[in-house]
């Protein structure tokens, strides 16, 4: 395969100045893809994940900070992305989590996390996809989560965005499966499941382990994971980021509707 086979392409990663969402950003780079970096960021934040894709290989990148929460925001987002060439490939990383026993949940909570996590990704399918069709070509993954295909005490509305995603995303790969052909690439809509990753949003729980058992971080990670990821091993993003970029390649033509943990196992118990 040509390492730099979506040149010319240009690729949408929501919530991707920090984590998973940085690195999907930089793997795209790293395969040609011009970027747009999104995220509601500080400028120093932003600057430093925009120098981060463009060191990875982009040859274009540009900052979008528009509000996921309402339509009329990510309307705003779709709009300067075309005017910058359109998306050819959408990634939907964008997310928020509060966890709280469900009777306990404020309704603003609800709709907050309903929004970015599910609604926002119906309205960036919603204006990407006609396009993507037009071109012959499309890649759209969004990125779930193992609560995605299971569920949790305590995050009844995360749970419930991500079971819809998959859903919202099975929907669009049957409606635009015969869109372009083998040559051009197709269109696809996939999800990928992450189980436990190592971002900054788990390290207290790492080290709060690692606290328990001597300040052994590695025993530390074995512990947090043992009660879910059989493989007691994390993700690193950079590999969420090569798995995602890797179904953006033109082979990848026939993959679509899929739900593709990275998971460790979790959801194979």
């Amino acid at each position: 395969m040509s390492e730099r086979y979506l040149e010319g392409k240009t690729a949408l990663v929501t919530g991707s100045v920090q984590g998973i969402g940085l690195a999907i950003a930089e793997a795209l780079g790293a395969a040609g893809a011009r970027v747009a970096v999104h995220g509601l960021a500080d400028s120093a934040t932003a600057e430093a994940a925009m120098d981060a894709v463009t060191a990875a290989g982009a040859p274009e990148v540009c900052f979008f900070d528009h509000d996921l929460r309402a339509a009329a925001g990510i309307d705003a987002l779709m709009d300067g992305v075309a005017r910058w060439g359109g998306a050819d490939v959408l990634v939907n990383n964008a997310g928020i989590q509060k966890t709280a026993p469900l009777a306990e949940v404020p309704p603003e909570t609800w709709s907050a996390i309903l929004d970015v996590n599910l609604s926002a990704a119906f309205h960036t399918l919603r204006r990407a996809l006609p396009t993507m069709a037009e071109r012959g070509y499309g890649r759209v993954v969004n990125v779930a989560s193992v609560h995605g295909l299971v569920a949790s005490k305590h995050k009844a509305p995360y749970v419930s965005a991500k079971f819809g995603l998959v859903g919202l995303s099975k929907v669009a790969a049957l409606e635009y499966a015969d869109a372009g052909d083998r040559a051009r690439g197709g269109v696809t809509v996939n999800c990928i499941a992450p189980g436990w990753t190592e971002t900054a949003i788990i390290e207290p729980q790492i080290q709060a382990r690692a606290a328990e058992l001597g300040g052994d971080r590695a025993a530390g990670i074995r512990s947090l994971l043992s009660e879910k990821q059989p493989s007691l091993r994390t993700s690193d993003p950079k590999e969420i980021g090569a798995v995602t970029t890797w179904l953006c390649h033109p082979v990848a033509h026939n993959i679509t509707g899929v739900v593709l943990p990275v998971d460790g196992g979790w959801t194979a118990q």
